[in-house]
């Protein structure tokens, strides 16, 4: 961290007496507030109403239980989440994780950078995020079901289409939408807008299942025109085999890129020939299995144990779609070593801050999550636009939306950081675009 202004750091170091246990939350205040160091200068107003404290802080924070009972009858107890972080644009908006991993940190960070995602949009939407440390690998429909249920019968007290209106993340797909979506609609007896990524049948958007990869590769798309080249004939490493990264294969492979390599928890597969993007659909989506399974299709193809070597193997173009924290500055390097021209987060803060350092230094061009994986949420808020006036787009409709919003993030943040000194720097581009269209709605909202 390198924050230079007496104010700026006495805002971090407030939160982080205040969290000194939050790690993750933490990292992503301290990369925002370094961003925006310039623009507190240029505007003392900021601070003269304490803004940046208020903005550290989330508006409200939930923890409860959810107990639920397994196929044996057991009773189980989980934790459940939700923070409703910033609503100065809008009701809050961001997703619901179900992951043994989540707790308070990892929920208040995806909340915080969430507000500056939801703002670069240019729709309606604060900020806010949930989830649970509920598990569903290896759970029944109905023990999904039940869990659902009872996360739901307490949440639904919290939400609602113009109050907060969470989405699927990690671990939530359209099942576990659509069970939470109908205990809310039983709870409530209403019908309404209030969860998005629901089943085409009953709401659901057009594209939206393809969205944050799309959107990921879209905005790398900008910053390859930007260095005057495209995906046409460029070899790329997606990490992850899910919903991000399959959409992300698909949308590369279509712009003229060839996907070499993808992987899951346990390992990475590498097929010099372009990973087959029907066998992973299938293998991933379909039977549930292991990406190793890939080898017994396709026996050209080779895999290795341990996610992290993926960053090994030579491509142009990276696109870290896993997890937070995955791509680490050693990773970065020998990206940078291959011959790596350009690096977009298709997950929430995959690359650790030594990464990010060694991308800019190099001249990668970088595509900091909270811009380059904003297609997701930025269809969520189409699929909301679509419910309130009862209507349904097609998916040409709602593609071309998504990609007139990813070019217009990508210019926000290009022009934000050639105004604020740092030209080329997305990270800091994305930071402070999206910071001052929400601090000015605070500003014009008063002290609350």
């Amino acid at each position: 961290m390198a924050i230079k202004s007496p104010y700026v750091q006495s805002v971090y170091e407030i939160a982080k007496k205040r969290n000194s246990n939050q790690l993750e939350f933490l990292q992503a205040v301290s990369e925002v507030l370094e961003s925006l160091e310039p623009v507190i200068e240029k505007n003392p107003e900021f601070k003269d109403t304490a803004l940046l404290e208020r903005l550290v802080e989330p508006e409200r924070q939930l923890l409860f239980r959810v107990p639920w009972i397994d196929d044996k009858g057991k009773v189980q107890v989980n934790r459940g989440f939700r923070i409703q972080y910033n609503s100065a644009l809008g009701p809050y908006k961001g997703g619901i994780r179900f992951h043994p991993s989540v707790n308070i940190s990892i929920i208040k960070f995806l909340g915080f950078e969430q507000i500056f995602k939801n703002s670069l949009t240019g729709l309606m939407m604060g900020g806010g995020k949930g989830g649970s440390d509920f598990d569903p690998k290896g759970k029944s429909d109905n023990e999904v079901m039940r869990f659902c249920q009872s996360f739901m019968s307490e949440l639904f007290r919290h939400i609602g289409a113009d109050t907060d209106v969470p989405a699927g993340d990690i671990g939530v797909g359209g099942r576990e939408v659509g069970y939470m979506f109908g205990q809310y609609k039983k709870l409530t007896k209403l019908w309404e807008g209030v969860l998005t990524g629901k089943g085409l049948t009953f709401g659901g958007s057009l594209a939206r299942t393809e969205a944050t990869g799309y959107g990921c590769v879209y905005f790398t798309d900008e910053m390859l025109k930007a260095r005057k080249t495209s995906f046409q004939g460029k070899t790329v490493v997606v990490s992850g085999s899910g919903n991000v990264a399959i959409y992300a294969h698909e949308k590369a492979t279509q712009l003229g890129g060839k996907v070499v390599a993808m992987s899951d928890s346990n390992g990475f597969i590498y097929d010099k020939n372009g990973v087959n993007l029907d066998t992973v659909k299938r293998l991933k989506e379909v039977e549930r299995k292991r990406i190793k399974e890939y080898l017994n299709e396709h026996k050209g193809a080779e895999y290795k144990e341990g996610c992290a070597g993926i960053w090994n193997i030579k491509c142009d173009v990276a696109l870290p779609c896993a997890t937070q924290n995955e791509l680490d500055g050693k990773a970065a390097e020998t990206l940078v070593k291959n011959g790596c021209i350009a690096v977009a987060e298709g997950a929430n803060m995959p690359s650790t801050p030594e990464a990010v350092e060694v991308f800019l230094k190099n001249k990668v061009s970088f595509g900091p999550g909270k811009a380059a994986n904003a297609g997701g949420v930025a269809t969520s808020g189409l699929e909301m636009q679509q419910n309130s006036m009862r209507q349904s787009w097609t998916f040409e409709e709602v593609d071309k939306k998504l990609h007139d919003i990813m070019v217009n993030i990508h210019t926000a943040a290009s022009e934000a950081a050639q105004e604020y000194g740092t030209p080329g720097n997305l990270v800091n581009g994305a930071n402070i675009a999206g910071f001052l269209k929400v601090a000015r709605a605070m500003m014009a909202q008063g002290i609350v």
